[in-house]
């Protein structure tokens, strides 16, 4: 004969409050990247250094393991512009700098139409490492560095916020838009204390498979440098 197992609840909740039943009722998700809630100071130096070892000290991260680099910023910090891509590609890992490979030239050129340069803009990605062969990062990639380039924003305070391709702008604005239709519009959006002006359009890399959306970017471009700042 098979003694069957019997169920004894108070047995089981003795047992969740011997392991700390908490960690398996408690309905708020468990924030494992609590390291980026650092306080934001008054000094954006020591804010930014505090952030790019956040994210250096990121455990699990296939692709923190598989990149030569991280690639967290170029340009100016005091800006009041504040340019962000998608990922790095191989130039970017190998260099640690974002957009110097062929897409960075087409955009200094871009930047150069409207009297702008490294110098007077600062320049991020959504992620901070290369994925393998360039992809395109995923959901769940997106996921874990949106809160480290959201605290980003809102170190740097740009008063315009350039977001290049349908990766920042679905990571920053959200997955129900298209870029066809949000490009060439100024978004009023608020991230942490930063109220800033956003404005999308398409990614220099974009342009290079499609030239004749360059008319299209020459109006956008055309529109942050008619933008009071």
């Amino acid at each position: 004969m098979i003694k069957k197992n019997s169920f004894n609840p108070i047995k089981l909740i003795k047992y969740y409050k011997l392991i700390n039943h908490n960690l398996i009722y408690n309905n708020k998700a468990i924030n494992r990247y609590k390291k980026d809630n650092f306080e934001i100071s008054g000094n954006k130096a020591e804010n930014l250094d505090k952030l790019k070892k956040t994210i250096l000290s990121l455990n699990n991260c296939n692709l923190k393991r598989q990149a030569k680099n991280i690639v967290f910023s170029d340009g100016n910090p005091n800006s009041k512009i504040m340019l962000i891509g998608e990922a790095p590609g191989a130039n970017e890992d190998e260099e640690g700098l974002p957009f110097v490979g062929r897409a960075g030239a087409l955009l200094d050129k871009m930047l150069a139409a409207i009297d702008l340069d490294r110098k007077k803009v600062y320049i991020s990605n959504i992620i901070n490492y290369r994925p393998p062969d360039n992809r395109r990062p995923t959901d769940e990639e997106i996921k874990r560095y949106l809160p480290f380039i959201t605290k980003h924003i809102e170190i740097i305070s740009p008063k315009i916020l350039v977001l290049l391709g349908s990766t920042a702008m679905n990571a920053l604005i959200g997955n129900e838009v298209v870029i066809s239709k949000m490009r060439g519009k100024w978004i009023e959006k608020k991230f942490g204390n930063c109220k800033t002006s956003v404005i999308i359009t398409f990614h220099p890399a974009f342009l290079m498979r499609q030239p004749a959306q360059k008319k299209m970017a020459w109006i956008d471009l055309k529109m942050i440098r008619d933008k009071k700042i």
